[in-house]
């Protein structure tokens, strides 16, 4: 057992009723059903800043039932044992040990069964904490609750950063030399723990998220790529993408090189030659000609057009369309 904050003790006991009340206290009101066996609860915690982090364990099969919170998103990361959850609407999900948690809805009402064995790390994100990160984000306004999926899959990359960040947090927030002690930076990284739990949980805001990032990623190229992936079969010069990005030919080839590594006309070829493939691939070889696609693509010289292909796809068109 690895205890997180163990010098933010805010409990230990053997009483169930002081360890509803210490839970209830930090986190949500609650009802915690008896458990079987002898409780040795432990409850750590740091409660000031833009969110309270902390550490529980029962060390006894236990059920907290819990009602909808209304002003906090709770998330549960599970680091040892399992637990199993439900809410309201019917979704459920078992966490395991590093590999997953879950993050309460503040619209719904939540049920949560613990194994004897079972630690995990909480944040409690007040709503207008994780609302307002979120608005910064997006660059509007967000004006309803942040629907998360249930659970969090704590094995994928976002899901890895969101737990390192939590322990990280957790880990300086319990050193007398850490980062409660220099605001700012404190600030800083719990900043990054809302970003990194808002790219871990799926909601209605994702897509929307990434396609902001990967805006500001391309910088100014973004209405170029846009255009370019919009409009493959249409013609594609420097002069032509510079106007739609509004700058001059020499700023486009430099911002390819920096952003994406590759030229202007080597990204088009790339993109045509992918939408080659897909229609190649759903084409039916009695009606689809490999001539026709590739010139519709603007590939002027078949046997170039052939060449290009098997370098990137490692066949030739014909291949592709009678596969």
């Amino acid at each position: 057992m690895t205890e997180y904050l163990p010098q933010r003790s805010v409990i230990a006991t053997r009483s169930l009723e002081a360890a509803r009340e210490a839970v209830a206290r930090t986190y949500l009101n609650h009802e915690l059903i008896g458990p079987d066996g002898a409780l040795d609860m432990r409850l750590n915690a740091v409660a000031d800043g833009l969110m309270t982090l902390g550490y529980l364990t029962y060390q006894v099969d236990a059920e907290l039932v819990m009602p909808a919170t209304d002003d906090c998103y709770v998330v549960n990361l599970t680091i040892g044992g399992r637990t199993q959850a439900s809410r309201r609407d019917g979704r459920r999900e078992v966490t395991s040990a590093n590999r997953s948690g879950i993050v309460l809805s503040p619209v719904q009402p939540h049920r949560v069964r613990w194994s004897a064995d079972a630690e995990q790390l909480h944040l409690k994100i007040p709503r207008t904490s994780l609302e307002s990160h979120l608005a910064d984000m997006l660059g509007r306004p967000v004006a309803e609750v942040v629907d998360f999926a249930f659970g969090l899959d704590l094995t994928t990359p976002a899901g890895r950063a969101l737990l390192r960040s939590v322990q990280l947090l957790s880990m300086e927030l319990d050193s007398p030399v850490g980062l409660a002690t220099m605001p700012l930076a404190r600030r800083q990284l719990e900043s990054y723990v809302l970003s990194a739990l808002l790219h871990a949980g799926r909601h209605q805001f994702s897509d929307d998220l990434t396609g902001r990032e990967e805006a500001h990623r391309l910088g100014l190229l973004a209405p170029v790529v846009e255009h370019i992936h919009a409009h493959p079969e249409s013609p594609l010069t420097p002069e032509a993408l510079a106007r739609i990005g509004s700058v001059s030919v020499r700023t486009l080839h430099a911002a390819f090189q920096e952003r994406l590594a590759t030229s202007p006309m080597a990204y088009v070829r790339a993109v045509r030659l992918d939408r080659a493939r897909a229609e190649l691939l759903r084409g039916d070889p009695q009606e689809t000609s490999v001539t026709a696609v590739a010139i519709r693509l603007g590939f002027a010289h078949l046997s170039r057009f052939a060449q290009q292909y098997r370098e990137r796809f490692g066949e030739l068109p014909s291949v592709t369309l009678h596969r």
